[in-house]
């Protein structure tokens, strides 16, 4: 090969290695700053969920009880059994008096009573009434701040919206992590302890999980 292809060449795979570098780098930064406050978030519910037995909490429990009118106990109809939404204007009533949010969940009906589970992060809450006396009795359990990150980290009663979040946020640390990889590769020539170091964060869990795991 000529000295003048070979420098052709050369120059070209500099060209090439300088657009992959801009391009992994706009790419890692901007899924990192997506997923920074995310990473911080699960970071510390990952720690606090791992100690969860050690934090104590005093849960508050709320207790209320009403009485439907007339009109709204009329309005509950004749169904006697199955799942189905409150009547609207029950639930609005009943959204309004006791500052929560019913929306159409689906309450479990009976001839006797209907009963209403509302879970949410970090709390519990349910409803029910008495189909004969239109008694409402309500009563919301709160567990305090880190039970409700605790249970945003899980996913656990947090709603679709939240699970959306949770998937767009696992998108962004794949390419995040992905792009990573590609970055310690294009860097690895510089850094001798690129790949040992990877290597490292493979097999410490790994030995855990064979070793201490049982």
């Amino acid at each position: 090969m000529s000295p003048q292809r070979a420098s052709a060449n050369a120059v070209q795979q500099q060209a090439n290695r300088g657009f992959w570098l801009r391009t992994l780098h706009q790419w890692h930064w901007i899924s990192s700053a997506v997923c920074l406050i995310g990473m911080l978030l699960f970071s510390l519910t990952g720690i606090t969920l791992n100690h969860a037995s050690k934090i104590e909490a005093t849960p508050q429990v709320h207790n209320h009880k009403l009485e439907l009118s007339a009109p709204l106990l009329e309005a509950l109809g004749a169904r006697e059994e199955g799942n189905a939404p409150l009547p609207g204007k029950v639930a609005d009533w009943l959204s309004r008096e006791l500052d929560v949010s019913l929306g159409k969940r689906e309450a479990e009906w009976s001839a006797e009573e209907i009963y209403l589970s509302m879970p949410g992060p970090g709390s519990d809450a349910w409803l029910s009434i008495d189909r004969e006396t239109g008694a409402v009795e309500f009563e919301k359990t709160r567990r305090g701040w880190i039970s409700y990150f605790n249970d945003l980290h899980k996913g656990r009663n947090a709603g679709p919206g939240w699970g959306w979040f949770l998937d767009l946020f696992a998108v962004a640390c794949l390419v995040f992590c992905i792009t990573g990889l590609f970055l310690l590769h294009l860097h690895a020539r510089q850094r001798r302890m690129t790949w040992p170091l990877v290597g490292l964060g493979l097999l410490i869990p790994l030995l855990i999980a064979l070793l201490l795991i049982h």
